[in-house]
């Protein structure tokens, strides 16, 4: 098995709230920025996307908190796709310390929405394996 996909990513102070540990909607911005680098990396933009007429969308998102982060903290994000053949797609995520500790779970559920016609396409995969230069990414 392959490892996750991963992004650095440093603590800001002002992504804090007042306990001074990171505020519960920042944990979805470093999720969103694990996976958008995830699709960059594998050659894949928003323009690109935008001209093969679809987009991805959240359909739903759970956040396990496990631990506390704090301003300074460096984490690794991680993002695995999980496929089971339908419209839709899960996205397991991980926030970890760089100490290993785990701050927290993410889980997703996606889709690709076709831009026109404003549905989710029959069959999100053969959509990034059509657009990307490395399915590997997205676990195809």
């Amino acid at each position: 098995m392959t490892r996750p996909y991963s992004v650095r990513v440093t603590v800001r102070g002002y992504e804090t709230d007042v306990q001074g540990h990171v505020n519960q909607a920042v944990y979805l911005n470093y999720a969103e920025h694990a996976r958008w680098s995830l699709l960059q990396e594998s050659g894949l933009s928003q323009a690109r996307l935008r001209a093969r007429g679809v987009g991805p969308v959240a359909l739903e998102t759970t956040i396990r908190f496990l631990r506390e982060l704090l301003a300074g903290d460096e984490v690794d994000v991680t993002c695995e796709f999980e496929w089971s053949g339908g419209k839709t797609f899960r996205i397991r995520q991980e926030i970890r310390r760089t100490d290993g500790v785990l701050a927290a779970e993410i889980s997703a559920v996606g889709g690709l929405m076709d831009l026109d016609a404003r549905k989710l396409v029959a069959d999100p995969r053969e959509v990034f394996r059509e657009l990307t230069t490395d399915v590997s990414l997205f676990g195809l």
